[in-house]
């Protein structure tokens, strides 16, 4: 199976995506005991990424796949651990976000690459919008209830 030959080094760029993540999560000052829960989410989000691209290579498509997973467990993470989720959401996608893409599509517009620009520009536009709609899905589900009281209109 393709995945298990490239084992050791989706190990490594798993690691690592969870190590960036934790960076981050540390320079936007995010309390220090959400680190951890940060770095798992921007893991499990680079593995399902890492392992979509060995599956089918289209960015678009990783990306989008990946988000959804990502995103339930910030939602989930908020849940227990009793925190925002855009704490772990906005640290988890921290390695899925096009920051090359961006870098690439502004260096041909300033060089005037018009065909490179806009090939560029394209793609990188198309990855924030898989983000975006991978978020919007999984956050637009309703959260179970757990006890509590039932609110007025519920009879």
């Amino acid at each position: 199976m393709i995945v298990l030959e490239h084992l050791p080094e989706l190990l490594v760029q798993v690691t690592m995506a969870g190590v960036g993540t934790l960076c981050f999560a540390v320079l936007f000052c995010v309390p220090k005991n959400q680190y951890l829960a940060c770095a798992v989410d921007g893991a499990v989000g680079w593995a399902v990424y890492s392992v979509m691209m060995l599956v089918q290579p289209s960015t678009v498509m990783a990306t989008l796949v990946a988000v959804i997973p990502l995103t339930l467990l910030a939602r989930i993470f908020a849940v227990v651990r009793k925190a925002p989720v855009t704490v772990f959401l906005l640290c988890g996608i921290f390695p899925l976000v096009p920051g090359a893409g961006i870098y690439y599509t502004a260096y041909y517009f300033i060089r005037g690459e018009t065909e490179l620009f806009g090939i560029k520009g394209a793609e990188t536009l198309k990855i924030a919008m898989a983000l975006a709609l991978g978020i919007s899905l999984v956050l637009g589900l309703p959260l179970p209830r757990f006890g509590g009281k039932k609110s007025p209109d519920h009879t």
